[in-house]
């Protein structure tokens, strides 16, 4: 299992019972995890003294219970990355942290190929893999089908003074944009999938991983330029087992190119206990 290293301002402190007790900078947060189904009891007295809880609701979603004082937005840092956090709808953050062993990946992919980089970050979010390969030289088309997450995407680069640097900022429906780059002859050097298990384009278009995941594969093949360097995609989805993943990988995206398609879990260490919690897999082809 692939793990991050070194994110100082986020650690996963203690995982029980159903929830992740987390330290984002410097403010603590207990999260719903449905993977931690063992129930050994507390190891950090912050459980304790959390700044807020999230609390499922039986009728789907759920609230936030703030505990102390919370600010509205507050920053955390990774390597030379900066990111804007906000406690969401659904638990989430805004930042996925155990995808900062594939930003790093990313950049060192980046920075040994001595050359003009040109990435298309596919289902972007609030863009943690564009700032990454932004701060390491490459040109970066970031899509997402929500405006919402295309602007938080825009606030982490000027966070991380990386504002002035070659991106196109696009709200698009994924499969719809990349059709149309398949037709205007437009290639990228790099290509970076995080795709929901469902999800809905800008216009009301409906995205359902088992049933379109293949056709974007298919057509993601036809816009990797002639000498391509890597191709990442993030799965976080039960549905779908890793070893389908990576036949879809190498049927689409490896026969024309030479290269390594290999997947793997990935996952992040809980501080309190000799467990790695697993966050999905990524499947990668690399040159």
């Amino acid at each position: 299992m692939r793990t991050f290293e070194n994110f100082k301002d986020y650690e996963l402190i203690d995982a029980d019972n159903g929830e992740r007790l987390e330290r984002w900078g410097d403010i603590i947060l207990i999260r719903p995890d449905p993977q931690i189904i063992w129930n050994e009891g507390h190891r950090d007295l912050r459980w304790k003294n959390a700044h807020a809880v999230y609390h499922r609701s039986n009728s789907g979603g759920g609230y936030w219970e703030t505990l102390k004082k919370v600010p509205d937005v507050w920053t955390i840092n990774y390597d030379q990355l900066t990111f804007r956090l906000k406690p969401m709808g659904f638990k989430h953050t805004g930042l996925f942290p155990e995808q900062a062993v594939n930003w790093s990946l990313a950049q060192k992919l980046i920075k040994e190929a001595n050359r003009e980089v040109s990435v298309l970050n596919l289902f972007a979010y609030t863009g943690g893999a564009t700032i990454a390969c932004l701060n390491a030289g490459a040109r970066v088309t970031h899509v997402d089908a929500s405006k919402g997450m295309v602007s938080w995407a825009k606030e982490n680069a000027v966070a991380s003074g990386l504002a002035d640097k070659s991106v196109r900022w696009l709200v698009d429906d994924c499969m719809k944009f990349v059709k149309r780059e398949i037709r205007r002859g437009n290639k990228y050097d790099a290509i970076i999938m995080d795709p929901p298990s469902y999800g809905r384009g800008p216009n009301g278009e409906v995205w359902k991983l088992e049933q379109q995941l293949s056709e974007l594969l298919t057509d993601v093949g036809k816009i990797l330029s002639d000498d391509p360097l890597f191709f990442f995609l993030n799965s976080y989805t039960g549905g779908l087992s890793p070893t389908i993943l990576n036949y879809m990988v190498k049927s689409c995206i490896a026969p024309k190119n030479s290269g390594t398609v290999f997947t793997e879990e990935i996952g992040i260490k809980v501080t309190k206990r000799d467990v790695i919690l697993p966050c999905g897999n990524t499947t990668i082809w690399m040159k």
